[in-house]
């Protein structure tokens, strides 16, 4: 047994390389703000100015928290840790703006097994930057150094936001109606789910990061770390345009586009999706031969180039199109709403494919996608 003293440091925490951290990401952090932000980085709780909330009829709170999973796995093998923070900041802030929310704040949490300043402070200039793209103050975070538990070179990243709606802007089921279209809106690439498979089938496949890709047009690396798109104020733009009254939003995360669409369906609708509007990105394609990856398993698990999904009116579709693609998203119509009892009727639910109802404890619409993708 050694006589020598055990101190925090020995232990393997670094307190001081916290504090470096901190102070290099200061400037960032400075620039993803709101007016209503009070006090700076380093207090026990970031402060945020409620008032305006007074001035609202019934304001409601939407809060998220989220992280990127796996994903984080790719930017430890490449040792590139700068945009890590944009897919933090669409899992956590882009939900919000699926019940029709403006995300306000949001804080963030690192874990690691040691603390490198100048990646923490690449971690957080990601988050930062993203939340200053998305309107959304980072009013505060954490960062924890696990040895032990991870290695020096592992970390992991979560967050949550919150954000505000009037009661009487709230979207979702309620407001769907018979007739309704939906429009997608185009994803940047794999976003940050379905990791454990895309890891599973490149090693599988014993594909390199650093293997070019000609179908990407860069590394495969590149390609897996392609940063999530935020799509909170071109969504916001599109709720508060005059022409336009979208009757509800879905994330394409987890669960792919059909479970997620049928969240924000009331029980009782169909829809019907065609995958003939749209050709995946090669990506999605390549993990899925790769891996020879069922078409069921592949679209429950990657939004297959479909990041968003708008359900509104079918008069509205076309001006609901022209903002996003406006604001450099792609767009176009994916499908229609109906009732499931017409749809039955009118032969519209396709014998022999999956119907979609619900998904993670939602009792809400069904979906079927049909169709086969036009070869890109």
């Amino acid at each position: 047994m050694s006589d020598a003293p055990i101190t925090y440091a020995s232990a393997g925490v670094d307190v001081e390389a916290g504090d470096r951290a901190v102070e290099l990401m200061k400037a960032s952090v400075r620039r993803a703000t709101r007016p209503e932000v009070l006090g700076g980085l380093g207090g026990f709780a970031g402060m945020f100015d409620a008032s305006a909330l007074a001035r609202m009829t019934r304001p409601v709170l939407a809060t998220s928290t989220d992280g990127v999973g796996t994903k984080v796995a790719i930017a430890q093998a490449l040792d590139v840790h700068d945009t890590i923070g944009f897919d933090l900041v669409g899992m956590v802030v882009d939900d919000i703006v699926v019940c029709g929310a403006e995300p306000l704040f949001m804080t963030d949490y690192i874990a690691t097994g040691k603390v490198v300043p100048e990646r923490i402070a690449a971690i957080v200039g990601g988050i930062a930057r993203a939340c200053e793209e998305a309107g959304v103050a980072l009013v505060g975070g954490e960062t924890a150094e696990h040895p032990g538990l991870l290695d020096p070179e592992e970390y992991d990243v979560a967050g949550a936001a919150t954000g505000v709606v009037e009661h009487a802007a709230v979207l979702g089921p309620h407001r769907v109606a018979d007739g309704d279209v939906v429009v997608a809106l185009a994803s940047s690439g794999l976003h940050s789910n379905g990791y454990s498979l895309v890891r599973r089938v490149v090693s599988s496949a014993g594909w390199a990061l650093d293997r070019h890709v000609d179908d990407f047009g860069r590394t495969l690396g590149e390609e897996l770390l392609e940063p999530t798109r935020l799509y909170t104020r071109p969504l916001l733009e599109i709720i508060a345009d005059d022409g336009v009254d979208v009757h509800a939003l879905s994330h394409v995360t987890g669960g792919g586009l059909a479970a997620n669409l049928a969240r924000v369906l009331p029980t009782g609708t169909f829809a019907r999706l065609d995958r003939s509007s749209w050709t995946p990105p090669a990506v999605f394609r390549t993990v899925q031969d790769l891996g020879r990856v069922p078409q069921a398993d592949i679209e429950r698990t990657l939004n297959q180039g479909v990041g968003f999904v708008a359900v509104l009116p079918e008069a509205h579709a076309d001006r609901a199109i022209a903002l996003s693609e406006a604001r450099g998203i792609r767009a176009w119509r994916l499908g229609e709403v109906t009732t499931e009892e017409r749809a039955q009727a009118d032969g519209r639910i396709a014998t022999g494919l999956e119907v979609v109802r619900g998904a993670k404890g939602v009792d809400g619409g069904a979906v079927q996608v049909v169709g086969e993708h036009p070869v890109g």
